[in-house]
């Protein structure tokens, strides 16, 4: 096992299936944040963000060859009563009010979408029911940009669901108002061909809470990028996920949570089990603390548990702070290989090995599938795990 608990900066912690705690420089784009595609170089897999990432499998997202063809994706939005969902064009004063592009295919998804699509809550107002955003590939290349926007100390939950086959970049914003709550439970199930790159932003207005939910099954290659900013003090962000990658998958989840206001918290808790050959899961996690962000208090955590040989995890906490004025601040990291010890006390009590397996596979994940709060997604994510695990066995 490699660990790395509250490492300093630019300590590192290397093992044969882990890399953890480097110093802050992923937090340090090769370019500054742009909507122009020119503003970005191509990559050649040397620079920071893309070492990790087969350029050769992004089937052209990155280098400008991906044009959108077939039917790429077809997006529905099932809202209840009283939230406004509109089609707008790039012009809209509403688009990239959370952040703009920080690499080359994020500017590339922005530049390229027809339509994009923005779901309003507004203001006081409190959901019952989620909105749930339906993502369906249909075997082209497509580019999309979603924005949610929540009034005021509006309350909601959002689904976002991605499936099918498809060479996908989809830029998805969240803004919260003050007040505001929002849970987000992005959901890629795709097929094993797919291709999906997003950067997600969120805006946390004052007092407002932003939780995100990110599970990772599906697709070739999945690469997504949550990214968080502050409006307000008091805000608070939760990111939580769960990915479980198979042989041959290439799962990257890049999180930055920039500390830009005073008095804010952020938790990231993400999860992972591999299995397979050529199973290669990555998980960055950068915080940055800036001089203004006085009484933030912070900590992120990244554990994987490895099923078989064959499968690689590279894990990579960074924490930058640059005042001393603060509440707390701190980064985990840790890759293990499934716990034979755990295997065998089940077993003796006469617990097939199978069940065994997926009882220590189920409690590995347990405390974030609670998390989601949306009854048959979870339902749909244990099931899901219980077929991972039953692929891995025949």
């Amino acid at each position: 096992m490699a660990d790395a608990q509250n490492a300093p900066v630019g300590s590192t912690t290397a093992g044969s299936i882990a890399v953890a705690a480097e110093s802050t420089v992923a937090t340090r784009m090769s370019a500054p944040p742009s909507y122009d595609v020119a503003d970005f170089p191509v990559p050649h897999g040397r620079e920071e963000e893309w070492r990790f990432t087969p350029l050769a499998r992004l089937r052209g997202l990155h280098d400008g060859t991906a044009t959108a063809s077939g039917d790429g994706v077809k997006v529905t939005v099932d809202a209840p009563e009283g939230v406004a969902v509109e089609s707008v064009g790039r012009d809209d004063a509403r688009l990239g009010r959370a952040g703009k592009p920080v690499d080359r295919v994020a500017a590339q998804a922005y530049s390229a979408f027809e339509q994009a699509t923005v779901v309003t809550v507004p203001k006081e107002t409190v959901l019952s029911a989620p909105v749930r955003v339906t993502v369906a590939g249909q075997g082209g290349t497509c580019y999309s940009h979603t924005v949610v926007e929540l009034g005021a100390f509006a309350e909601a939950v959002v689904v976002v669901d991605h499936s099918g086959d498809a060479v996908y970049a989809g830029n998805v914003e969240y803004v919260l108002g003050d007040g505001a709550k929002l849970t987000v439970v992005s959901v890629q199930d795709w097929d094993e061909k797919a291709v999906h790159v997003g950067q997600h932003n969120a805006l946390v207005g004052r007092d407002a809470t932003f939780k995100s939910v990110v599970v990772t099954f599906g697709g070739d290659l999945v690469r997504l990028h949550p990214r968080v900013e502050y409006a307000g003090p008091g805000g608070e962000a939760e990111l939580f996920g769960l990915y479980f990658t198979d042989q041959g998958q290439h799962q990257e989840h890049r999180l930055l949570v920039d500390h830009n206001i005073p008095h804010c918290k952020s938790n990231v808790v993400y999860k992972g089990a591999l299995q397979g050959e050529q199973a290669h899961a990555v998980w960055i996690g950068d915080v940055l603390i800036e001089a203004a962000a006085e009484g933030t208090d912070t900590y992120e955590m990244n554990r994987n548990l490895v099923l078989t040989d064959g499968a690689r995890v590279d894990s990579v906490p960074n924490l930058e702070i640059e005042t001393g004025e603060i509440v707390g601040a701190g980064h985990a990291s840790a890759t293990g290989r499934f716990d034979d010890e755990q295997l065998f006390y089940l077993m003796a009590r006469g617990i097939p090995e199978y069940e065994a397996r997926r009882l220590v596979v189920r409690g590995f994940f347990a405390e974030l599938v609670q998390q989601i709060g949306v009854d048959d997604i979870e339902e749909r994510l244990l099931a899901k795990i219980d077929e991972e695990l039953e692929a891995a066995v025949a």
